[in-house]
């Protein structure tokens, strides 16, 4: 199940002190028409590094033999013989080709067997829209979500207090439904059938501790990763059958990694330990949407609190680092500035500044310079950033950066340019954001970031 979290991306006028009443000057290009919607079809993604081969291992038993909710799954279940995959009723343009797309890199990068059916008619996996609020009024935390035994929302809808939809109630894996929101970006349908499709196939599990998956709650990657395949290659290995038990796919695993991942034999493993469900429970607070602004602030600052008595130093404490700046942001700017800076720190360390970790951070200390007229430190963020999110494809990222960036181009006065970056944000925003309106608030808001006194128009 794909979350409803907070959408950190969308609070960044909070982050300049003093906003103004009035919105900004700054010409808009796109008032009449908007550019051609920009596409990431062939465009690099990421490539995670190789893994041990122990942690490989560890992390997908994890991802197999436990729910979400830390239940534990007794059997692997996965589908048997060639997949199919419908659209339940005709589609946008953008929708089946990015559902194409999946499908190849399901065949080519895992190994699957797997094509679309026509669509409107029974498959293996279904996809299926309805609007976001008819969706949430029934599963209020959902974006999207895959239940399987059944074919369609009616169907969903009896079933879903009777047991019939438990995933660890499963013989095997015939028929399953996911659920899409029809008045989103593209960007957000791309992501649901990502997600949703891969927990179809694979692993119902997210965890926290995966810095390259999908698989995982804090939504820094939402396209599969190479990691992701490498999971779906073991999920649907020849040696696994359904009905094994954990302790059975464990003892399979070694014979199985050093085939489909041989490199991971000589990287030494990690040691990363589990997350205490302490520690899970108060991020999720954190994200969630239906707490005060005051109570996940609270919960924040909780799992920060116990990600450092851990003495993590991997991704979980510069999520937590991410989490509590967002959330102080409007509410303590120097916590919140603090705080993006050690998760920076963090993520720089880990993985560098060219990735879609710091990308995130960068965002907001783009914002935050941005707004004190440090236009310099708000180019250098961005601009270190924008390469790691062409390759995350991750459009709404990738357009508010340069949204600000041409703020800060402007601030300096290469106008030109400015111009330039200004609509190139527009291509990618019309796949990264659900309507005109959200681009035009979009543009507002980070219009606002800066100075009054250093406005000007492009």
């Amino acid at each position: 199940m794909r979350l409803v979290l907070v959408p950190f991306i969308l609070a960044l006028s909070a982050c300049s002190s003093g906003l103004m009443t009035e919105l900004p000057t700054r010409a808009e290009p796109m008032l009449d028409t908007l550019p051609p919607m920009k596409s990431f079809r062939h465009e690099p993604r990421t490539i995670s590094k190789t893994r041990a081969n122990e942690d490989v291992a560890r992390d997908f038993l994890e991802l197999a033999f436990e729910m979400e909710s830390g239940k534990q799954i007794e059997k692997l279940t996965k589908f048997e013989g060639p997949i199919t995959v419908a659209l339940a009723v005709d589609g946008p343009e953008r929708f089946s080709s990015d559902l194409d797309d999946l499908l190849v890199r399901f065949r080519n990068e895992a190994g699957l067997s797997i094509r679309r059916a026509k669509n409107g008619v029974a498959a293996n996996i279904v996809i299926a829209t309805l609007p976001r609020k008819k969706l949430q009024a029934t599963v209020p935390h959902a974006a999207c979500f895959v239940v399987p035994r059944v074919g369609n929302w009616e169907e969903f809808r009896k079933k879903r207090r009777t047991g019939a939809l438990d995933w660890t109630t499963l013989e095997k894996r015939e028929r399953t439904t996911v659920f899409i929101p029809d008045d989103v970006s593209p960007q957000e349908v791309r992501d649901c059938l990502h997600e949703e499709i891969a927990q179809a196939l694979g692993p119902l599990n997210d965890i926290y501790r995966l810095s390259d998956s999908v698989y995982n709650d804090d939504n820094i990657n939402t396209i599969l990763t190479n990691f992701d395949m490498l999971i779906l290659r073991i999920f649907y290995a020849p040696e696994i059958r359904n009905g094994m038990s954990r302790s059975e796919v464990a003892d399979l695993l070694p014979n199985i990694l050093t085939r489909l991942n041989p490199d991971g034999d000589d990287v030494p493993a990690d040691g990363l330990t589990k997350a205490p469900r302490q520690w899970v429970d108060a991020i999720e607070a954190s994200l969630g949407s239906r707490k005060s602004q005051a109570r996940r602030l609270t919960t924040a600052r909780q799992a920060l609190a116990i990600a450092r008595s851990k003495k993590w130093e991997d991704n979980r404490l510069g999520f937590s680092l991410f989490t509590l700046g967002h959330l102080a942001l409007g509410v303590d700017s120097e916590v919140s500035v603090d705080s993006f800076l050690q998760a920076y720190a963090v993520y720089a360390k880990l993985y560098g500044k060219d990735d879609i970790h710091t990308a995130h951070v960068a965002l907001q200390l783009a914002a935050f310079s941005l707004s004190k007229g440090d236009a310099d430190s708000a180019l250098k963020f961005i601009n270190d950033s924008l390469p790691s999110v062409a390759r995350a494809q991750n459009a709404a990222l990738l357009s508010t950066l340069l949204m600000i960036k041409a703020e800060a181009l402007d601030f300096k006065g290469r106008r030109q340019e400015a111009t330039t970056v200004h609509l190139d944000s527009l291509g990618w925003a019309r796949y990264g954001f659900s309507s005109e309106k959200e681009i035009r608030l979009r543009l507002r808001e980070i219009a606002a970031l800066r100075p009054r006194e250093s406005k000007s128009r492009v």
